[in-house]
C-alpha cells in the first residue's frame, strides 16, 4: 500500500516535474532496478562500462542501483535518471495507473522472468497434477498462474492458493507443493541444496509473457534521443560480449556485487537470462527488438485476469527507435 501511495503522489506531481530536463551536459544516469547482480540488462551496462563501449560512444555513464520499492521509476520520472530497467507487465500497469510516461526502448527478456516449481519427488509432473495442491504465489496471484490453471482446466477453487513471500524453504518443508520462482534465482538455490525440480513456465503453454526492458520516459526521448541511441548501442554490445565471454562477464558483475557474491549463482543467472533473451524474433532483428503484437498480447492477458487498471495504447509503451541503430 505504501508503494502504491508513493506512485499516486508521484503522479499528482508530474505536472510540476515536467520542466525538469535531463542534464545533457552531465553523465547519463542509469539506475538498475534492483541490487547488483547478473541480471542481463545490468550485465550489458556493467560490461559496456568495463570494456569501454560507452567511451567508444563518447558517453559518460553513471551506474546506480535501486533497493527495490519502485524508487528507480520515481527517479526516472522526476528527471533524476535517464534510463532504468522494468518488467514489461509492470511497465504497462504503471502506464495505466498512475499514468507514468514510461517507454520501453529495448526488450531484453523475450519471455517472462517467473515460473513455478515442484520437487521432482512430489509426484507433480505436470500442471494437470496441480489439482488439490497447495500453490504458492508472491503478493497477489499473477496472470501467469491464473492462465496456467486455465490451461490445466482448473479454477482457483480446485487448488489452495497461498501467499508465500520470498522463502523457497517453504517448498522443501512441505508448506506448499508448488512454489513461484524467478527462473534465474530460486531454482539455483533449491538445486544447490540438493533438490531436483520440475519447472513450468507460462510461455511454454503459449501464454503471453515478457521480461525485463530498458526503460526511459517520453520526455527524455524527446529531449535526449541521440544519447539514448548511443547508450543502447553500447549496452547491447555489452550483452553480445557477455554472450561470447560469459565467465569474464561474471567477473565484471562481481566488481559491482562485491567478492562475497556466489560466483556460480551469478553464472547461472546470466546463462538463464541469455537464453530468455533469444527468440526467432531476435534471430531476425537482434536482442532488444520488440513488437506491437507482443505488447498487445501481454496487455490482453493482464486485462483478462484483471491485473491492470484499464486498457492502454501499447504503441505508446515501446519503441524500436533506439535498437534499430544497433549494427
Amino acid at each position: 500500500m505504501a508503494n502504491m501511495l508513493s506512485f499516486v503522489l508521484l503522479s499528482l506531481s508530474l505536472a510540476g516535474c515536467a520542466h525538469l530536463s535531463p542534464p545533457s551536459n552531465g553523465p547519463l544516469v542509469f539506475v538498475a532496478g534492483y541490487r547488483p547482480q547478473a541480471s542481463l540488462p545490468f550485465v550489458g551496462v556493467y560490461v559496456a562500462q568495463e570494456q569501454g563501449f560507452f567511451a567508444d560512444e563518447g558517453l559518460e555513464v553513471e551506474i546506480r542501483h535501486s533497493g527495490g520499492g519502485g524508487e528507480h521509476l520515481q527517479l526516472l520520472v522526476a528527471g533524476r535518471a535517464h534510463i532504468t530497467t522494468q518488467d514489461a507487465a509492470v511497465l504497462l500497469k504503471r502506464r495505466a495507473d498512475p499514468g507514468l510516461p514510461l517507454v520501453s526502448i529495448g526488450l531484453i527478456g523475450q519471455r517472462g522472468q517467473q515460473a513455478f516449481v515442484a520437487l521432482a519427488e512430489s509426484g507433480i509432473h505436470s500442471i494437470y497434477d496441480w489439482q488439490g495442491r497447495k500453490i504458492g504465489f508472491k503478493g497477489t496471484p499473477p496472470p501467469d498462474l491464473l492462465a496456467l490453471l486455465d490451461e490445466a482446466g482448473l479454477s482457483e477453487s480446485d487448488v489452495e492458493l497461498i501467499n508465500v513471500g520470498f522463502d523457497p524453504r517453504l517448498l522443501v518443508e512441505g508448506l506448499v507443493d508448488v512454489y513461484p520462482v524467478f527462473t534465474s534465482n530460486e531454482p539455483y538455490r533449491l538445486q544447490s541444496w540438493g533438490y531436483h525440480l520440475n519447472l513450468w513456465e507460462a510461455a511454454d503453454y503459449g501464454i503471453p509473457t515478457m521480461g525485463l526492458t530498458y526503460v526511459t520516459t517520453e520526455s527524455i526521448i524527446e529531449l535526449d534521443p541521440e544519447r539514448l541511441t548511443r547508450f543502447m548501442r553500447a549496452a547491447l554490445r555489452g550483452i553480445a560480449y557477455a554472450e561470447m565471454h560469459p565467465q569474464e562477464a561474471v567477473e565484471t558483475v562481481l566488481q559491482h556485487t562485491g567478492p562475497d557474491a556466489d560466483r556460480d549463482h551469478m553464472r547461472y543467472m546470466l546463462d538463464t537470462e541469455l537464453s530468455a533473451a533469444r527468440s526467432p524474433l531476435t534471430d531476425r532483428h537482434g536482442i532488444g527488438w520488440q513488437t506491437e503484437a507482443q505488447w498487445s498480447a501481454l496487455l490482453e492477458s493482464l486485462l483478462q485476469y484483471e491485473a491492470i487498471a484499464r486498457p492502454i495504447d501499447v504503441t505508446t509503451a515501446f519503441t524500436n527507435r533506439f535498437v534499430a541503430h544497433v549494427e
